[in-house]
């Protein structure tokens, strides 16, 4: 299973805004969209799942839910990302399409590697610095934090940063040995930033493979 190296979670103060804010992100290239919503029922998650599934679905943007595994089943969408709190993997598994990912939070070894027993196809590994879309946020990571843990795992799951990550950022955090990255706020001020995300994450992939060849 190949994971986008960018994920939007979604950010807004109303389901309208947030398909809006989707719409966007769809038309700028998104390949990946989180639906993120916090203290709303499941019911209005349910309804807006199915119109932010039509929005991806026409643009060809995978689609994943954060938290509510049972609704990803139901509007078959791409995948299911569960925070700390929420569900285990291993509980959504049974509960999802054999095709649909997995994805969990870590903010430390110890997290990254109880998801990886869980068998998750993805780890979001954060916070890289202070962020207001969470609260109570645990210790930062930064650059060093993240290149300790990928080495101590060793891993072939694909680890994505997350957290305050600018496009500034991109290039450090890649030599870390993260995968990809999860972006909510650099991308919801502005959806023009996902092209140079896509950017500055792809053209490390290329540099790298030239890099190989060389040897």
């Amino acid at each position: 299973m190949i994971i986008p190296k960018l994920h939007y979670i979604t950010q807004g103060n109303s389901p309208k805004v947030v398909l809006d804010n989707i719409q966007k992100a769809c038309t700028s290239g998104a390949e990946l969209v989180q639906l993120r919503l916090k203290n709303v029922s499941e019911k209005k998650i349910l309804k807006v799942a199915q119109a932010a599934k039509e929005i991806t679905a026409h643009f060809q943007t995978r689609l994943i839910i954060n938290d509510y595994y049972k609704i990803a089943h139901e509007i078959k969408a791409d995948g299911v990302h569960l925070g700390k709190l929420d569900s285990s993997p291993t509980l959504a598994r049974k509960n999802l399409y054999s095709w649909q990912m997995i994805g969990g939070t870590a903010n430390t070894l110890q997290d990254c590697e109880n998801l990886i027993v869980k068998e998750v196809d993805y780890i979001s590994l954060g916070p890289f610095r202070f962020t207001e879309t969470k609260d109570n946020l645990p210790s930062l990571l930064g650059l060093n934090g993240y290149a300790a843990i990928i080495d101590a795992l060793q891993t072939e799951v694909p680890i994505l940063g997350v957290g305050g990550i600018t496009t500034a950022d991109v290039s450090n955090l890649l030599e870390t040995g993260v995968s990809g990255i999860a972006v909510s706020g650099e991308i919801t001020r502005d959806f023009s930033n996902i092209r140079t995300f896509n950017q500055l994450l792809n053209a490390s992939s290329t540099a790298e493979q030239r890099y190989t060849f060389k040897q």
